[in-house]
């Protein structure tokens, strides 16, 4: 799984490998509660949530050492296959080999993402999302439970 054979190549796209769940309706104000361990091996993982996953609202991505980047999260949106201007925030929560809380609430504003040790980020709702109807988790990240409240 996650091969490309006879001459195909990768999609520009996120192409989720891990946990998908669709046709879901989380409001303004409820919460995405993600539960999961960080391997001890972590180069990265990734938390899509949008209308589908070619139009994510938020692409949720810390990198411990992945793609030139080490401790960074980068975050950015993605609009009829589309990618935005990424935000690059360098106050980095993660541990490898840790478990991790993050939860995940929007308004028709701004997404916030609670991360460990009360940390917050904000990410605009560039997409206008009125509800969050796709979400995915993919990479170095082993997802223990997953409420919505």
């Amino acid at each position: 799984m996650g091969e490309f054979l006879g001459g195909c190549s990768p999609l520009p796209l996120p192409h989720p490998q891990g946990m998908v769940l669709t046709h879901l309706k989380v409001q303004p104000g409820e919460c995405i509660a993600v539960k999961g361990t960080v391997p001890p091996d972590a180069k990265s993982f990734a938390l899509n949530m949008g209308r589908a996953g070619s139009d994510l609202a938020l692409h949720f991505n810390p990198r411990f050492e992945s793609h030139g980047d080490t401790c960074i999260i980068i975050c950015n949106s993605l609009q009829g296959g589309e990618w935005g201007q990424e935000q690059r925030e360098p106050d980095f929560p993660f541990q490898q080999g840790q478990d991790a809380k993050i939860c995940i609430s929007f308004d028709d504003q701004e997404l916030t993402v609670a991360l460990p040790g009360e940390q917050q980020l904000k990410f605009p709702n560039r997409l206008g999302l009125e509800a969050i109807e796709f979400f995915s988790v993919e990479g170095d990240f082993r997802v223990k439970s997953i409420k919505f409240k």
